[in-house]
């Protein structure tokens, strides 16, 4: 199906927020295809698929009507996220979706900083401030509050001038970020034996005997860590 026009997708949400119900009904039917796409990602949970794509419409029907047409991301990447989060949100109320208590506790490291922040400062923190606040990249911080559901605006800035719906990405991308963000809450809960081998290895590009001399251990030892890392890391990303 070709992409619908900008302005035409604007004057049908404008119309939707409106009361339009026709307007509202074809938004619902012109991003199916988004809809569906969010949904693949989760089609493996113990969820239906069906309830799964009902779930994603919901979330898309609450983007439609929160969608300020001020906003200056498209709406298409203002909605993933919300498909998302709906899916997310009954998964996690219904136990098939545990979020990691590293992240739970960074999590609610960073409420505290984002309420001392907003009292102080009359405004939410930056993603760049929360993430420099945290020493964490930007793409992490977007995963703890995604996966929390932080009090952060979808407006906050990136270090890149991006909000955060924008560094969600267009839905073409969606999947690959999301495996991204999934792969970096793995690297995360590794110990720091384990994660040092993986940045050397897959980040800096280091040879298992480079790697062996500057751990101080033989290069069969990080032959056979890194192999016992991946497959935990297969096991958990599939």
């Amino acid at each position: 199906m070709p992409e619908i026009p900008a302005d035409e997708v604007r004057e049908k949400l404008r119309r939707a927020v409106a009361g339009d119900k026709q307007a509202k009904a074809e938004l619902v039917e012109e991003n199916m295809p988004l809809i569906k796409s969010v949904v693949r990602r989760y089609k493996n949970s113990l969820t239906e698929y069906e309830d799964l794509v009902q779930l994603g419409t919901l979330g898309l029907i609450k983007a439609i009507n929160n969608f300020d047409l001020s906003y200056s991301v498209k709406f298409s990447t203002y909605a993933v996220p919300m498909i998302a989060g709906e899916i997310k949100r009954f998964m996690r109320d219904n136990g098939a979706i545990k979020v990691s208590r590293s992240v739970k506790a960074r999590a609610h490291e960073m409420n505290k900083f984002i309420d001392c922040f907003l009292a102080e400062n009359r405004r939410s923190p930056t993603i760049k401030e929360l993430a420099e606040k945290f020493s964490l990249e930007p793409a992490e911080v977007s995963f703890v509050l995604e996966s929390a559901r932080c009090p952060v605006s979808m407006d906050a800035e990136t270090d890149d001038d991006l909000s955060v719906g924008d560094r969600i990405a267009d839905p073409g991308d969606f999947n690959d970020t999301l495996d991204k963000m999934l792969l970096k809450e793995a690297i995360m809960k590794l110990n720091e034996r384990d994660k040092k081998i993986i940045i050397l290895r897959y980040f800096r590009d280091k040879t298992q005997s480079e790697v062996a001399e500057e751990l101080g251990v033989s290069q069969v030892q990080i032959s056979r860590l890194e192999s016992k890392i991946l497959s935990e890391f297969r096991k958990e990303l599939k």
